[in-house]
């Protein structure tokens, strides 16, 4: 007897339906074709102790199971459930009209009881495209995959309960979330804020300014200066995710199997903060079979590199791809994987092998020399597409023992998404550009125009300070945002000043 069971396959950021085709006949013998990975091969061994101590048989006949299409790859141990129930229709314990209804995903243990599964969110999403009435999965999952509305969401807990669904007729329990709600629930106060640092006033206007425009930022300063501390806490700050960029966030997350148990939406802003011990491929994404990196995992969030000189220079060198298109593509023998990858990079660095300045009174000093062979570790063109460079000086005593607390994240994040409200408004009819950071050439020349005196002062720095000439369209960007968050139309000359001082690697003495 032949039937048909419905699976998926993820690849990338999307899912693909899977037709298990399982055929019983006279004779003795498993047959599992159509390219299963190790995981999938064993299932047999796992099903038939699964059916077994569940009071049902495995069918001492012969098996043929197709899955299709056969050319390509299937990996993981989540096709067990539809498997198993395939196997049952096949050998008439099970007698349904209704598989063809549903999507069947689910890891099975040796007693039946199942376990939670990898890229539940895109499995829904595909199954509701291509008209699938329900999708049965691990209970673990059914939050995860009930984002998705309009389509029949069912944990289950047990194999048995799957089999008195379809051949007693038996009622699951469907799973409803109301995605809006659930989005607007996880829109809570924010972990670290920014009222807990004590003193680093300026350091906080800057990573206001960075959040406000999207910038990607470099903090350089002695160790226990509270870089890390400050880079934990932007999140906090940036303007809450909108529904579209939380199931993107969200669907990312699940395909690696990050999604927390019976958590459905993540409505919070990724913070990645990977070891300087990672690889190119951890890093990007890749792989036999491609997964997303660390620059995907951050998509719509904040990738934090500490002690940026310490990554090896081919990690740091993979970005710059990435950094520049906000997306990264894995292209394989047989097919192209593209990641979303759009994030603020956040890096911190001390200034020297020792950690810090040239100073006489510091317990370990470098020379000049030192502190310029360990900054230039960092490359030309990765710093080219980080806007902003700070100086982060360690907090006084007097500072320290203050008992006042400092401005909220959530009075920042007010002015930050005003801010970027008005940069919406400014590119709605650009694509790919939302925010100052994104700005080409041709949009810096129509958004950035400078007055007389502005020009001037900008013209006198550069000479004067020794600025590159990549510094020059950083300078506009950083300015251009200080602007917008002053509500200003016209960038004036104080905000080209300011702008000027976050451009320390680029002055003299520094990368020169």
């Amino acid at each position: 007897m032949l039937v048909k069971i419905y699976g998926s396959a993820v690849f990338g950021v999307e899912a693909q339906t899977i037709t298990i085709e399982v055929n019983t006949a006279k004779g003795i013998g498993y047959h599992l074709v159509g390219l299963p990975d190790k995981a999938i091969q064993e299932s047999s061994f796992r099903i038939q102790a699964a059916l077994k101590n569940t009071g049902y048989n495995f069918p001492g006949k012969k098996i043929t199971i197709n899955m299709a299409p056969a050319d390509l790859r299937k990996e993981g141990s989540a096709y067990d459930l539809s498997l198993a129930i395939g196997v049952l229709a096949a050998s008439s314990q099970i007698i349904s009209e209704d598989l063809h209804k549903y999507i069947i995903m689910g890891e099975l243990s040796l007693d039946g009881s199942l376990q939670p599964i990898k890229g539940a969110l895109p499995i829904a999403i595909k199954a509701k495209e291509e008209g699938f009435e329900g999708f049965i999965l691990p209970k673990q999952n059914e939050k995860e995959a009930a984002i998705v509305n309009g389509l029949k969401v069912y944990g289950v807990e047990h194999i048995e309960q799957v089999i008195r669904f379809f051949h007693e007729g038996k009622k699951l329990e469907q799973c409803i979330v109301d995605t809006q709600q659930t989005f607007y629930d996880c829109l809570s106060k924010p972990e670290f804020d920014f009222a807990d640092v004590k003193g680093q006033e300026s350091i906080k206007r800057c990573m206001e300014i960075a959040a406000a425009g999207g910038h990607n930022i470099i903090m350089i300063g002695p160790p226990g200066s509270g870089k890390t501390m400050l880079a934990k806490r932007l999140p906090s700050i940036l303007p809450p995710m909108s529904l579209q960029e939380a199931l993107e966030t969200t669907k990312i997350h699940s395909i690696v199997g990050r999604v927390k148990e019976n958590q459905g939406l993540i409505a919070e802003r990724p913070f990645r903060s990977p070891h300087h011990t990672i690889s190119d491929v951890a890093l990007v994404g890749g792989g036999s079979y491609p997964q997303p990196g660390e620059i995907s995992l951050s998509h719509n969030g904040v990738l934090f590199l500490d002690e940026l000189p310490e990554f090896k220079r081919t990690v740091l060198e993979v970005m710059r791809q990435p950094l520049e298109d906000r997306e990264v593509t894995i292209s394989r023998a047989r097919f192209t994987i593209t990641y979303p990858s759009s994030f603020m990079l956040v890096a911190s660095m001390n200034p020297s092998p020792g950690g810090y300045f040239n100073d006489p009174d510091a317990p370990v000093s470098s020379s000049p020399a030192e502190m310029q062979r360990y900054l230039s570790k960092i490359s030309g063109p990765l710093l080219d597409r980080i806007d902003i460079h700070i100086e982060v000086t360690p907090v006084p005593f007097d500072k320290l023992s203050e008992e006042r607390r400092g401005e909220s994240s959530v009075d920042i994040r007010k002015r930050v998404t005003e801010a970027r409200n008005i940069q919406t408004e400014r590119f709605a009819g650009l694509d790919n550009i939302h925010y100052n950071a994104q700005m080409g050439v041709k949009q810096i020349r129509a958004f950035c125009a400078l007055d007389e005196t502005s020009k001037t002062l900008l013209k006198t720095a550069m000479e004067r300070l020794n600025l590159s000439a990549r510094a020059y369209d950083r300078i506009l960007k950083v300015a251009r945002t200080i602007a917008d968050l002053e509500k200003q139309e016209q960038i004036q000359a104080n905000h080209i000043t300011e702008a000027i001082q976050y451009r320390s690697l680029d002055r003299d003495g520094w990368l020169g």
